[in-house]
């Protein structure tokens, strides 16, 4: 059972075989012999982390590997073998506490990861067995399995597609859940299948399972009854992946080729890597100095102890002699058994408590983002979501931020805004031209006419009519959609996308078709082997299509080969500029190039339309070389895309398009305000060049008055020797103009508008970055690198274009590991967003259009850019605020707790004796001082929320972790010194007569240890109310409360004889001790002392200046005390 669980766990068997064989429908094949039998895994699927029966010890393994939770269990069986001054339930208690806290929280997860497993494994599906729909469970799904999905259903496993309902034999997808993409999907039919799948014998040859959502290479053997057997190649557009959705489609059938965990869902299903913020690096800094001064502690008593007791007469005293056993003890035996008891004594300083109480504050704490009213957006009808609570914290500390620019910076909504052909430029909704030279960046008149030739327009317009992957919703007939058409082809109805609905994977491609509907061609259908269109005349055009050059990230391009009416063989492609014009003829280039630069700059977005035609020896040539590269097992892609780029070549360049994407509401002053409060926005975008930096200064991250440097190929010039002979130049002359010759900034991270100095902005692409990126032998590349980073951290803005995902990690990781560690934020909305979002120390993804897996992978997701400058100068401020002096405070106010403790061992022999009853030292961590600390850290808002948005510059107050660094540190160190010597040593003065009764009884040593803890409950949480500056009703009752508890505690347990006690040491102790004037007078006098110096603090501070706003400043004294600033 195990064994298969691991198999099926790791995707595969022992012995894996490079491909896999399949018998479609698992009935008897002929050619099922040829073939050897493999076990494949069954269709659950297990997101799990444990079961009922190993949940316990899993779950005590991950906690004790926290060294504060093994330390404490170290200390608990210390206190059972050893004989202790304190009762293992001290230790014990407050370890059960955390670790019975963080296992009900953990279990609770898990338990809700076991009910969405159960979801998807006893979802009902049908499978075609014997002939007959039989209804079965999902995880009884094996492969080779026929299983019915209808519309509207999720996939239950990856399916080869049989049959659809649709004529064309095409369903329609939906993968949002997969790769992010939110628009539909055409996949196709294997070719050939008979239409009855109970009928079909086949045998399918695929690849082993792999991750890659987009690779699928496989062939099937349809064996025919008195025909030779079909080979058929299968690829991704065969494919139907598990958690994908069928739209647009009745039904279909499917055989199943992988399940369970081997489904690439399941293969792509990683934990997202453990980011640790850097307030935890801090706790573990400082619990490594308090366990130094615990030891210390311990070792200065056990050595005194043995120096007192080598007194004469104090080793063994008349009235404590030692018994025969104590005698024959080893000496460095005894030694070391002291040393742990004081080690027991004193642990207390280690705030074990601290640890749940930081998870349940991050783990509260983030639902008030999720709750936050201004984080709703109506479009989406949702509010921001939080993934991890682990970084609420990073918030408040992000010195960089890249970002994406399409969806992001951006939209996403695209709008068909003009068009050229042939130099000519024809504008939206109006069928108007313009000759080139009316810009006077366009060069000379060299056109005389006032318009392309008709024939070069048709020919455009049907290359955007064919070369796409659009496609018609059929819930709209093909008539009412004619018949839209001959209203607009001459009237022109001003919103034709109201009454067409095209589904596509891309929003360019609608609105390139939309774009072509203006200007009277209209594409009105498709099928897996024609496209038809209508053109000015109304007459419909059928094309028969021959092959689709699917879209590629690297080529950049897609192209389709068609077949028109009269025999003719045309390839249409368009694409990027830099993609198209190596491959059209030289001379075209000039002509349209002038139009591109000038529509990139005014920031829409270009494709270069070109076209080719293939003569039948040609095409027959292509038709071989594209169906033998399919049918490859091995290589395929490397195949296929030799064969686009041969016949990509010597193409004839019509024209190009620009589409617009507006910027997204508030993008312009979200990204000013996050430059205001310090952090530098670099823009990672795989588009051109002009398009980017037109982007960058509508986004005011380029002013007017910015210089621009650019790292580019066009900068670089030609050759690959001269290109790094260039670099290093420009490299050099950079650094000595931004770094060298920039008197550096004494405020920090900021805009550099307000003070004064040169702004600079670099611009690099990718093909620079990958020389820059790419160190060589000798080293000289990480020259490179360090230079290039140096620039580009003296620069306002950095832009990056023409980036592939791959780069943009890069990026992030580059300066991620620079000197001084800075805290990095990735923002994105798509799934070429999820790397650097991944390698980010805070990753922030956007609900746009290109579906949800950038929210998947992220930390956070909100609606729109606009709510990122509240995200970070509101919640990320009051987060990382409230969590320091959370930390701070645990520190602080356990030293005041133990270091009475140790004090005391100088006034009883050192004899481990210890100062507070049991029951104090159990609860003082768990019920009497947590819950005002708890409630300060989600609640408290020293500065208002207005404020904190009018006033970016407030958000450096806070960077680069000032609350938490050595110095603010070592005061709440000092000022937890200075409490405990107070507490103890003004008690001790109190008893320097011990007759504090009227009738002149004598107050021993546990009065005395009861008066230091009650002095010590009200000054640390008295401490907390004066600095607390955002007062509710839940402040007021647990402060309050927790005061009141204690007292009503302390009368109980010392007012009570408790059975279960063998000894009472707090038997009317309490009571006794309030009914001394003497003690309260000493109670009162030493909280006033000990607060003293904070309220003077305060109140000694006036304002300054009559239009004064309070600010909480970060300085050495208190994070909570007033600054007052003059604006």
């Amino acid at each position: 059972m195990w064994r298969r669980r691991l198999t099926c766990l790791f995707g595969g068997e022992e012995k894996r075989v490079d491909s896999r064989t399949i018998h479609a429908g698992r009935g008897s094949s002929p050619v099922a012999d040829a073939f050897p039998q493999q076990k494949f895994c069954d269709n659950r699927i297990v997101s799990s982390k444990y079961t009922i029966w190993n949940f316990l010890p899993k779950n005590l393994f991950e906690q004790f590997r926290r060294i504060a939770n093994f330390y404490f269990l170290i200390i608990f069986l210390v206190q059972v073998i050893v004989d202790t001054p304190t009762s293992p339930v001290t230790s014990g208690l407050p370890l059960f506490f955390v670790i019975t806290v963080t296992a009900i929280k953990q279990g609770y997860e898990d338990w809700l990861r076991h009910k969405a497993d159960n979801e998807v494994n006893k979802y009902p599906v049908t499978v075609l067995e014997d002939g007959k729909r039989v209804g079965k469970e999902s995880e009884k799904i094996k492969v080779g399995d026929v299983v019915e999905v209808l519309e509207d259903e999720t996939f239950p496993c990856d399916l080869v597609l049989l049959q659809s309902s649709r004529d064309d034999d095409t369903c329609f997808v939906t993968t949002a859940s997969l790769d992010g993409e939110s628009n539909h999907k055409t996949h196709y039919t294997v070719p050939d299948t008979v239409k009855d799948v109970e009928s079909l014998h086949a045998t399918i040859e695929c690849e082993q399972p792999q991750p890659d959502l987009y690779k699928f290479v496989g062939r099937m053997h349809i064996r025919r009854d008195g025909q030779e057997t079909a080979v058929r190649s299968l690829g991704p557009e065969n494919l139907l992946l598990k958690g994908a959705t069928l739209k647009n489609t009745k039904k279909i059938y499917g055989v199943a080729v992988y399940t369970g965990m081997e489904t690439k869902m399941a293969l792509n299903y990683q934990g997202k890597s453990q980011k640790r913020s850097v307030v935890e690096k801090s706790i573990n800094a400082f619990l490594i100095v308090y366990l130094c001064l615990l030891v210390s502690k311990a070792f200065v008593c056990t050595t005194l102890k043995y120096v007192w007791q080598n007194q004469h007469g104090q080793d063994e005293p008349w009235y404590n002699p030692k018994t025969q056993q104590e005698r024959d003890t080893n000496l460095y035996l005894k030694m070391f058994t002291d040393f742990l008891s004081f080690m027991v004594l004193f642990n207390f300083i280690i705030p074990v408590s601290m640890y749940v109480t930081v998870e349940m504050q991050k783990f509260l704490g983030s639902f008030f983002i999720t709750w936050d009213k201004d984080f709703f957006d109506p479009e989406v009808q949702e509010g921001a979501l939080v993934n991890t609570s682990d970084l609420n914290e990073e918030l408040g500390q992000v010195e960089y931020i890249f970002t994406d620019k399409t969806g992001t910076l951006t939209e996403n909504n695209m709008e068909f805004i003009e068009c050229c052909i042939d130099g000519f430029q024809y504008k939206n909704h109006k069928f108007l031209t313009e000759t080139d030279g009316l810009c006077e960046t366009d060069g000379p008149i060299t056109i005389t006419l006032n318009k392309a030739p008709e024939e070069l327009e048709e020919l455009f317009l049907r290359a955007l009519c064919l070369c796409h992957t659009v496609q018609v919703k059929e819930s709209q007939p093909v008539d009412e959609i004619d018949g839209v058409v001959l209203d607009q082809v001459d009237g022109f109805s001003p919103s034709p996308e109201d009454q067409c609905a095209f589904i596509a994977s891309s929003p360019d491609e609608v609105a390139l078709v939309k774009g072509a509907m203006t200007h009277g061609f209209t594409f009105i259908g498709s099928d897996s082997k024609s496209m038809k269109i209508r053109n000015r005349d109304n007459r419909v055009e059928v094309y028969e299509l021959l092959h689709v050059l699917n879209f590629d990230p690297v080529r950049r391009r897609m192209s389709v080969i068609v077949k028109s009416e009269s025999g003719e063989v045309l390839l249409f492609c368009k694409g990027a500029d830099s993609s198209i014009f190596p491959r059209v003829r030289k001379e075209e280039v000039d002509r349209i190039r002038v139009h591109v630069e000038r529509d990139a700059k005014e920031g829409y977005r270009t494709l270069c339309v070109a076209y080719k035609r293939l003569g039948n020896e040609d095409f027959a040539r292509v038709d071989a070389e594209l169906r033998e590269a399919r049918l490859s097992l091995h290589d395929r892609e490397e195949k296929l895309m030799a064969v686009y780029n041969q016949v990509e070549t010597d193409m004839i360049l019509i024209g190009a398009t620009a589409v617009e994407d507006r910027l997204q509401d508030r993008a312009a002053e979200t990204m000013e305000a996050l430059q205001g409060a310090g952090m530098k926005v670099w823009v990672l975008t795989g588009d051109k060049m002009e398009t980017a930096k037109s982007t960058c200064y509508a986004c005011r991250l380029f002013q007017r008055g910015t210089e621009l440097l650019e790292l580019t190929v066009g900068a670089l010039g030609e050759g690959e020797g001269k290109r790094e002979e260039r670099l290093l130049e420009l490299l050099l002359e950079y650094h000595k103009r931004v770094v060298h010759d920039t008197p550096p900034s004494k405020t920090g991270l900021h805009r550099t508008w307000s003070s004064p100095g040169q702004d600079y902005g670099l611009i690099v692409d990718g093909a620079t970055l990958s020389l820059l990126l790419n160190a060589s032998p000798d080293g000289t590349g990480s020259h490179y690198k360090n230079l290039f980073l140096k620039i580009c951290q003296s620069c306002t803005s950095v832009l990056c274009c023409r980036m592939a995902p791959l780069q943009k990690a890069q990026i992030v990781r580059m300066v991620k590991s620079s000197k001084g560690s800075p805290i990095t934020l990735s923002v994105g909305d798509g799934a070429n967003d999820v790397s650097m979002i991944l390698e980010a120390h805070v990753g922030i993804g956007i609900k746009g259009k290109e579906g949800r897996q950038a929210v998947r992978n992220s930390d956070y997701a909100i609606p729109k850019l606009k709510h990122l400058k509240k995200l970070l100068l509101v919640h990320g401020h009051l987060y990382y605020v409230r969590i320091a002096h959370l930390v701070q405070y645990f520190f602080y106010k356990n030293l005041c707790f133990i270091l009475p403790q140790f004090l005391y061992q100088f006034y009883c022999g050192y004899s481990q004796l210890p100062l507070y009853d049991a029951a104090y030292l159990t609860m003082y961590n768990i019920c009497f001082t947590s819950m005002p600390i708890l409630a300060y850290s989600l609640f408290e808002q020293h500065i208002s929320i207005d404020t904190l948005l009018d006033h970016a510059a407030l958000y450096r107050e806070v960077a680069k972790n000032a609350m938490l660094r050595w110095g603010p540190f070592f005061y709440w160190t000092m000022l937890g010194v200075f409490h405990g010597l107070l507490f103890f040593f003004g008690v001790y003065c109190v008893f320097s007569n011990p007759a504090l009764l009227p009738s002149g009884q004598v107050f021993g040593n546990w009065t005395f240890g009861t008066i230091v803890f009650t002095i010590l409950v009200f000054t640390v949480t008295i401490k907390l109310a004066l600095d607390t500056r955002h007062w509710t009703w839940i402040n007021h009752f647990v402060i309050w409360g927790s005061l009141a508890f204690y007292i009503l505690f302390s009368f109980f347990w010392g007012g009570i004889t408790w059975p279960f006690l063998e000894q009472q040491r707090l038997y009317f102790v309490f009571i006794n001790m309030l009914s001394s004037m003497s003690a309260w007078l000493a109670i009162m006098l030493l909280i006033v002392l000990s607060l003293l110096p904070d309220v003077l603090l305060v109140a000694l501070r006036r304002p300054r200046g009559r239009n004064t706003r309070q600010i909480a400043a970060v300085t050495p004294l208190s994070y909570k005390h007033l600054k007052e600033r003059e604006w």
